[in-house]
């Protein structure tokens, strides 16, 4: 878990170009075959609709991880900066997540997708 901390904090303090959602929506076709953003809807991965300020683990008819249960118990939320290093490096931000995903390679698309993800909350 010192591995994610670092990582979050090394995320959180690198300055990102400005966000934008636009991009974020292409590059979030990559999650669609995994995540559903439409409330309700449950695909292979947990539904993403309004994910950021939800707390870890929190997506109901999901079976999380024993790390992502463990993390949502003590009381973690993704904000923007735990998506961010989740994004960029699932495994290495979360030792033991289910998620198979190897990451988003630019911060910009990182950056990008959270603009996106936050977007289609509204």
């Amino acid at each position: 878990m010192r591995r994610a901390g670092l990582l979050l904090a090394l995320l959180a303090a690198t300055p990102v170009a400005a966000q934008d959602a636009v991009n974020g929506g292409k590059v979030f076709r990559k999650c669609m075959a995994c995540h559903s953003l439409a409330e309700g809807v449950d695909r292979i991965g947990p539904n993403l609709h309004a994910i950021v300020g939800r707390p870890v683990a929190g997506a109901p008819r999901y079976a999380y991880s024993a790390a992502l249960r463990e993390l949502g118990s003590e009381g973690a939320v993704w904000d923007d900066a735990r998506l961010a290093a989740f994004l960029a490096d699932p495994k290495a931000a979360i030792p033991g997540t289910k998620m198979v995903f190897a990451g988003l390679k630019t911060e910009q698309d990182i950056a990008d997708i959270i603009a996106y993800l936050k977007e289609t909350a509204e």
